[in-house]
């Protein structure tokens, strides 16, 4: 099942790239991360109350709480950049930069969360980072 989210995860967020690449035309960068931001607490609240979960925020640990924070607060700063790149640069190459991520997300997985980083891994991250070069020289 988690393969089916992530694909749809996927999706969304290429609809959201170029959603926003329309939308942010004329508008502030920080005030459209703004609105989005809004609509995606609104959407997830919406969730929340529809999975019938509220409750379960009294079972949240601290431990839990501080990096769900600090992840909100990388989201945030995240949605900030990307928008600023995307009103300014072309959604053709801030996508594919903006997906380094992956790259840099198993590096950091590797490190702090001792995941294992294969030959599979490594020859992955430099296929992505060529084929982001590629895209965007």
């Amino acid at each position: 099942m988690w393969f089916w989210f992530a694909i749809l995860s996927a999706v969304f967020a290429a609809l959201t790239s170029i959603l926003a690449k329309v939308g942010i035309e004329g508008v502030n960068s920080n005030l459209a991360t703004a609105v989005r931001t809004v609509v995606v607490v609104v959407m997830a609240w919406g969730m929340v109350f529809l999975t019938n979960t509220q409750n379960d925020l009294t079972q949240i640990s601290t431990k839990s709480w501080i990096f769900l924070i600090l992840s909100g607060l990388a989201t945030g700063a995240s949605w900030l950049c990307y928008y600023r790149a995307l009103q300014i640069g072309e959604a053709s190459k801030v996508v594919p930069i903006d997906k380094l991520s992956v790259v840099i997300t198993l590096v950091l997985a590797f490190v702090f969360l001792h995941e294992e980083f294969t030959a599979k891994s490594l020859v992955g991250s430099i296929l992505i980072t060529a084929g982001t070069l590629i895209m965007v020289l």
